[in-house]
């Protein structure tokens, strides 16, 4: 993997870093208000989970492998 291609995977995992962080505060806000739409969260939810399974394997591709 030359620089240019992980400071491209960089960048998105920075991407995805945030707008996982963003659900966060989004998700928070919204239960706060009342009422709230509990379908709405649980997409909001999900999206958020999917964030992070793709976060962990930008994170995978970016650590050097170790031989054991």
């Amino acid at each position: 993997m030359n620089d240019t291609d992980t400071d491209a995977l960089r960048k998105q995992l920075d991407d995805l870093q945030l707008e996982h962080r963003d659900l966060d505060d989004v998700i928070e806000h919204l239960i706060q208000t009342r009422p709230f739409d509990q379908l709405q969260i649980q997409r909001l939810k999900k999206r958020k989970l999917s964030l992070k399974d793709q976060i962990r394997k930008l994170e995978s591709q970016l650590l050097p492998d170790i031989i054991a």
